[in-house]
């Protein structure tokens, strides 16, 4: 390879990778030096000139003027140094310009290791700036490759590529080859083999964000999300508050004719989105979180253990439990309170609801 070649390859890395061209320079510096160091005897006093503007690329390997030479690596001869500088006197030390193809072949296989382990390098710190920027962000990705044993999805996001567990893939989202999606950047994680890029589509964040990127009143603070309980790929609750009372938290969330909250839904492949009103009111907080289901009363019974007992007509048990205790569970951990949900009739012989 040439010097222009060189100076062009570097330049594709650099656009289709990332990896600067000053960065690459320096590996290949290292490299060379070492392969020096491996081919003259240890002699590794490299002068490395660099004109990217002219493709040159040159390098001198520095050798001390003697007049008998013991050291081919280390001396020259100073018949052969005044042919390089006329004025070179013995001691004295004057650069041989190298030709590197001429490198032993363990010297070269090092200085090609060097500089493939700096890509490598180059591509993971490539990937942490641009991960570290999105840290608590929802970006797109495209869907690259799908383990057909495992489930993971291999995904691309700018330039970098990442991994996508199958835990962190919604159960109700049937991906393919090819599919862009939304995923959360939880964090970015310094692991013995380089950063770690943590991704979600589980996390709750992931709800919060969505929203923020569809509401413009999230967005500007006029509406508070309060509270997220999430079961990803089934049913979330979203609890939120209004901080102007001429607008509307649950109806500003929901959008025009639904736009809004059905572009979300849309995202997380039809995942149910239950949009609640939050109030400092325990009893009508946890009325609006047991939603759909219809609640005649709650009654708090310790508000120290955060406890108490929801009331529901006979006809709502079944919609206030949720399927396999869903709802329920949901709306538990949204409110924070423990939820014993009693059937009217059960309540009425117990003398616990009028």
């Amino acid at each position: 390879m040439n010097s222009k070649e060189l100076f062009e390859s570097l330049s594709l890395l650099e656009e289709e990778r990332g990896i600067s061209v000053d960065y690459m320079f320096e590996k290949i510096k290292k490299a060379i030096v070492t392969a020096c160091k491996n081919s003259y005897n240890g002699n590794e006093d490299v002068i490395i000139n660099v004109n990217p503007k002219r493709n040159k690329f040159d390098v001198f390997l520095q050798k001390t003027v003697v007049n008998d030479v013991t050291d081919p690596g280390n001396e020259i001869s100073l018949l052969e140094a005044r042919k390089i500088s006329a004025n070179a006197g013995v001691g004295e030390k004057v650069g041989v310009k190298l030709n590197t193809k001429e490198f032993g072949r363990i010297a070269a296989q090092t200085a090609r290791n060097i500089i493939r382990q700096g890509i490598r390098d180059g591509e993971k710190d490539v990937m942490k700036q641009e991960f570290e920027s999105r840290k608590g962000q929802i970006v797109s990705a495209i869907i690259e490759k799908i383990d057909p044993k495992s489930g993971s999805a291999t995904i691309r996001i700018g330039k970098s590529e990442s991994y996508l567990p199958k835990s962190e893939l919604l159960q109700c989202n049937n991906v393919k080859e090819g599919d862009i999606v939304k995923v959360y950047v939880v964090d970015v994680k310094e692991t013995d083999k380089g950063p770690k890029v943590v991704l979600s589509r589980t996390h709750p964040d992931v709800i919060k964000k969505m929203f923020e990127n569809e509401v413009p009143e999230i967005a500007t603070g006029v509406i508070e999300i309060k509270q997220i309980a999430r079961e990803s790929g089934a049913r979330t609750k979203v609890s939120v508050c209004s901080h102007d009372e001429n607008v509307d938290a649950i109806g500003s969330c929901i959008g025009p004719r639904g736009a809004r909250i059905s572009a979300i839904i849309k995202e997380l492949g039809g995942e149910k989105i239950d949009i609640i009103e939050y109030s400092e009111d325990v009893e009508k907080y946890i009325t609006a979180a047991l939603s759909p289901a219809e609640v005649l009363k709650v009654e708090v019974i310790s508000e120290d253990a955060h406890t108490c007992r929801a009331v529901v007509p006979d006809s709502q048990l079944s919609l206030a439990i949720g399927n396999k205790g869903q709802n329920a569970r949901l709306a538990a951990r949204l409110t924070g309170w423990k939820i014993d949900i009693k059937p009217e009739s059960a309540a009425l012989e117990s003398g616990e609801a009028e």
